[in-house]
């Protein structure tokens, strides 16, 4: 049977100032739900000394088998005049109450405790738990004792009481065990009952040594930056709790792969305090990019967005970019990989005989295959006009930018006559590129208006009764402020505004990246979150690619459990429809 090993939520207590009760059963077999407990001790301990004891036989109200009753001396005789569970288990928890249980194998005896509560109809008060056994397989070694069993440990350790499957006899040398396994984490600078708890599981000393780094952080929202020995970034994180969530780092409640790396590598933290969350977030977002640490992923992510552009010619045609246009010309995005960004221009091709072609057209030239396919117009050789070309790049933009209803509409008019010819993986691939396509025109197409507008300062409740003020321009978040409980927000919306970060549109750059103004604009999305002045328009076209896609994707994923779907069958959405099934 596992132990049982909970989480210890109170990070940072003493555990000197921790009040232990060590329990231990004898019962009449080993398992919880066909056998019965026969004797609880329990010793309550706290700073190194006896608080009280509890000790009492249980009638099990069922035969105690031969072999038990030569293992623990306990006999059905001793048993018949005991007290029932019924009457003993309010009494243990009564005792317990407030403390953290300890036993060695815990998973048997708090087992055989929670079984009799249920069987009981009693409330299980849900303690937190520390197995001494656990922590002994990491602390101590073979060459101090063959086993891990109580009676090896109280050996080592040099018990007071000598095991003796006697429940109050085994709860006082298990006492004597938890000190001892107490005494040597200690001389490793443990001290708090969440660190010791972090000893049951694969937590390195090194990252147990780091846990210094943490002294002197402040209790407080922010941002946080692990240095190296030259003040490089290693990584960058935020928390509503700085210190407590460094803390972690050090303990097992860090599980991702690769910070134990570099918790090794870390040699110093530096806070920064932030107002609010969203102020936080955004600081994260910018000192990622600023620094690109090496441990955040995010890092490398950002690196890979790409946009799709309008190219500004007189036959226009899709492209690829690092950073979005600023000149005006229709794109979207940001797409996390050239692999999407590709899909999302084979999708537009799929329904707008757009050139495909890289070079610039100067003069006449040979046409291509596509011209033949009835994929292209053929500009190149002067058969089509730019009168003609400029209306497939005005469905192309209106897509990118207004209404996507008409795409949406010839997406479906193709994929129903790739369903009636059966070729169901093109038509499953035409869906999925359109798909993509539809997401990166819905991201641009909320990102835009916001970084169109000047200045908009939305408020909401902060968790201390006061209002959290946010001052946005375009796109960016140029300033926050919190107003004391009780006081109106309206009288700090000058001092807001006045002292925000001036933000004047570049033509190179947007003001801000497109992850931060994404999280200003989830923040501006909440329902509690109130708009108080706007400098400009801001607004969402209604048949937009936003709409189209929340129509879409949970068409998609209602397609993938109809019975039968293997992925090739493709689901045909009409804006405004239920799903369908082609083929």
């Amino acid at each position: 049977m596992q132990a049982i090993q909970s989480t210890f939520e109170h990070l940072g207590t003493s555990l000197a100032e921790v009040t232990f009760v060590v329990v231990d059963l004898e019962s009449t077999g080993g398992s919880p739900t066909d056998c019965r407990i026969t004797e609880i001790g329990a010793v309550k301990v706290r700073g190194g000394e006896v608080l009280g004891e509890f000790q009492t036989l249980v009638n099990p109200a069922e035969p105690i088998p031969a072999f038990i009753s030569v293992l623990t001396g306990i006999t059905d005789a001793m048993v018949a005049a005991a007290p029932p569970i019924e009457s003993v288990l309010p009494a243990f928890l009564e005792f317990a109450r407030g403390s953290v249980l300890v036993a060695h194998n815990a998973g048997f005896d708090i087992a055989f405790l929670r079984a009799a509560a249920a069987r009981t109809a009693q409330v299980w008060p849900g303690f937190d738990v520390l197995d001494t056994l656990q922590l002994a397989r990491r602390l101590v070694g073979r060459d101090e004792a063959p086993d891990h069993k109580l009676a090896s440990l109280a050996r080592v350790f040099r018990a007071d009481t000598a095991p003796d499957h006697r429940a109050l006899h085994d709860a006082r040398a298990t006492v004597d065990v938890l000190h001892g396994l107490i005494e040597r984490v200690g001389n490793l600078g443990v001290g708090t009952l969440e660190e010791l708890g972090s000893y049951t599981s694969r937590v390195t000393p090194a990252q147990r040594r780091k846990a210094y780094l943490a002294e002197g952080l402040p209790h407080a929202p922010g941002v946080y930056l692990f240095t190296d020995h030259d003040g490089g970034v290693l990584y960058v994180g935020t928390s509503r709790d700085i210190r407590s969530r460094v803390r972690s780092y050090f303990t097992a409640a860090e599980q991702r792969r690769g910070m134990a790396d570099m918790v090794r590598s870390a040699q110093g933290v530096r806070p920064i305090v932030c107002q609010t969350v969203l102020e936080a977030q955004v600081r994260e977002v910018r000192l990622i990019d600023e620094h690109a640490p090496r441990y955040n992923r995010r890092s490398k992510d950002a690196r890979r967005a790409v946009w799709v552009r309008l190219t500004r010619e007189r036959f226009p045609r899709l492209s690829i970019v690092r950073t979005p246009p600023v000149d005006g010309s229709a794109c979207i995005g940001p797409f996390r990989s050239r692999t999407r960004a590709q899909e999302a221009i084979h999708a537009v091709h799929e329904i707008l005989p757009l050139r495909q072609c890289t070079k610039r057209i100067s003069g006449r030239s040979a046409p291509c295959a596509l011209l033949e396919m009835g994929r292209c117009g053929a500009p190149c050789t002067g058969a089509q006009q730019v009168q003609e070309y400029a209306a497939l790049v005005a469905a192309c933009e209106a897509v990118f930018r207004g209404d996507a209803r008409p795409a949406a509409d010839k997406l479906q008019a193709r994929l129903a006559e790739l369903a009636r010819q059966e070729r169901f993986e093109d038509a499953a691939t035409v869906r999925d590129r359109f798909l993509q396509l539809v997401r990166g025109a819905a991201r641009a197409q909320r990102l835009a208006p916001l970084m169109d507008t000047p200045e908009l300062v939305a408020a909401r409740r902060h968790h201390d009764g006061g209002w959290e003020l946010s001052c946005v321009r375009h796109g960016r978040l140029a300033g926050t402020a919190v107003t004391p409980r009780g006081s109106d927000p309206m009288l700090a919306l000058p001092t807001l505004r006045s002292t925000a970060e001036v933000v004047v549109p570049d033509t190179a750059a947007p003001a801000a990246l497109p992850e931060e103004t994404e999280l200003v604009l989830r923040w501006l999305e909440r329902p509690d979150v109130r708009l108080v002045h706007l400098d400009g328009e801001w607004s969402c076209p209604v048949g937009g690619a936003g709409a189209i896609r929340h129509r879409l994707e949970p068409a998609m994923a209602l397609a993938a459990q109809v019975p039968g779907f293997d992925g090739v069958a493709t689901a045909v959405v009409r804006p405004g429809s239920a799903l369908r099934r082609a083929g």
